[in-house]
């Protein structure tokens, strides 16, 4: 692959200052490893994020030489590191979730295929309600797609739709709409897959629909409202295809391969690859989705391995607040690294969790991987200031949904679900009775 000069020299200033800052912060103090009191793995975890959102058309090197950086410093500097036995920890939810995010890609052309997504546009109205409509669809296929897949379907209805004329604001409304309702499903964030992966039930993250309806209320109205004014919607613009039930089978059989294996063998990648084998007997496996997927998954991957080597105690204590803040972080800093770090820690109550990394990674372009995928379909998109001036009502719903959940369903911080979680009295207490 071929980069410009300017591309490879800032990449190679990142990496050289990302390994100088490990021989300064590593080794500071006869082998402290903290700075200003906190890790040194903090601070290159943060370069290594603020790389992804710097360099994000070559976020898998980025993430890459972060994990590479990283190793370094742990292995030269803390004694009581072990590559082996921290691999050997970490591997079930690693190829758990390698093997889900590849079987979701496949799952999604399936559903692409099917033809179901050209019927969607027969059902919306011929006004702002139809812009609307679209993001309540987005948001019902997000509980059980992938919300990237989620929101790539409907971001090809409504480039019909709105004959290829959209608004900045209504795509920021399209990735939030696929990212708050993946957030009470499993099936539908990869955040909410590495909860269920880790041990977290399914059920338990039902409430954070409590917070994410209220919150697509606020922000799809507004900005239907907008994008009606700016291109209105054209209903009939789509001639359906028949629907192709073999497809619709093999959708429902990887979901239910899923969900069977989770609760009887406790790995749902094993199901995912199981159904789509099946189904391969009868329906066509679109396999070259693999190859786009593998880089992306990668890429996560590595963010994942990062945050699983960050020293967890030095966390502020698991609360509502923390929860809340997290969010906000999750706009500019992927959310995955960030659920990994909050399940190590443990002691959260998971629904505000979901709620908070899953839709909070909307309020910017490359805060989620759902952004990050439509904004490569929509160019306009990568511009954190026209996200922000048009998108404006995505940050309100976030803090109005997250109010909303607190005061009716409350603060309920689950018990720890993996043997290692060592949470404070002070994580574990009901902040909110």
């Amino acid at each position: 692959m071929h980069y410009s000069k300017s591309i490879q020299v800032a990449i190679g200033l990142y990496m050289i200052l990302a390994i100088l800052l490990t021989l300064w912060l590593g080794g500071n103090a006869d082998g402290d490893t903290k700075i200003l009191g906190i890790g040194a793995e903090f601070y290159l975890f943060a370069i290594t994020l603020v790389g992804v959102a710097l360099f994000h058309h070559h976020t898998l090197y980025v993430a890459l030489t972060g994990l590479v950086t990283l190793l370094a410093m742990k292995l030269t500097y803390v004694t009581d590191f072990s590559l082996l036995h921290h691999l050997e920890r970490e591997s079930m939810i690693l190829l758990n979730l390698l093997g889900l995010l590849l079987g979701f890609a496949v799952l999604a052309k399936h559903f692409e295929e099917s033809n179901v997504p050209e019927l969607l546009p027969r059902f919306l109205p011929n006004d702002w309600r139809g812009g609307f409509a679209l993001l309540v669809i987005i948001f019902i296929l997000s509980n059980f797609l992938d919300n990237i897949a989620a929101a790539m379907i409907g971001g090809t209805v409504a480039l019909i739709v709105f004959k290829k004329r959209l608004d900045t604001g209504y795509l920021a409304g399209i990735v939030a709409a696929s990212n708050a309702g993946g957030a009470g499903s499993v099936l539908g964030d990869t955040t909410t897959t590495m909860m269920w992966i880790d041990g977290v039930p399914a059920l338990s993250l039902l409430p954070a629909l409590a917070a994410s309806v209220p919150a697509l209320c606020i922000f799809g109205v507004i900005t239907s409202i907008k994008q009606q004014r700016f291109s209105p919607i054209v209903c009939d613009a789509l001639d359906p295809k028949p629907t192709k039930w073999g497809r619709l089978a093999a959708v429902g059989m990887i979901l239910v391969g899923a969900i069977l294996t989770n609760f009887l063998l406790d790995f749902p990648a094993a199901g995912v690859w199981g159904a789509i084998l099946l189904a391969a007997i009868f329906v066509k496996t679109p396999w070259s989705e693999i190859p786009g997927a593998l880089k992306g998954s990668l890429f996560l991957l590595s963010l994942v391995l990062c945050a699983s080597m960050m020293p967890v105690e030095e966390l502020p204590s698991a609360s509502w607040q923390t929860a809340f803040v997290l969010g906000a972080v999750s706009a500019v800093f992927d959310n995955i690294p960030l659920t990994k770090l909050a399940l190590d820690q443990g002691g959260y109550d998971w629904a505000f969790l979901a709620y908070a990394v899953g839709f909070g990674g909307s309020m910017v372009w490359f805060g989620s991987s759902a952004g990050v995928a439509l904004s490569n379909m929509f160019p306009q998109a990568k511009s954190v200031g026209a996200w922000v001036k048009h998108g404006w009502s995505v940050p309100l719903a976030y803090v109005v949904g997250f109010l909303i959940m607190l005061y009716t369903v409350g603060w309920n911080p689950h018990e720890p679900h993996r043997p290692e979680h060592q949470t404070s009295p002070a994580a574990t207490a009901h902040v909110l009775e």
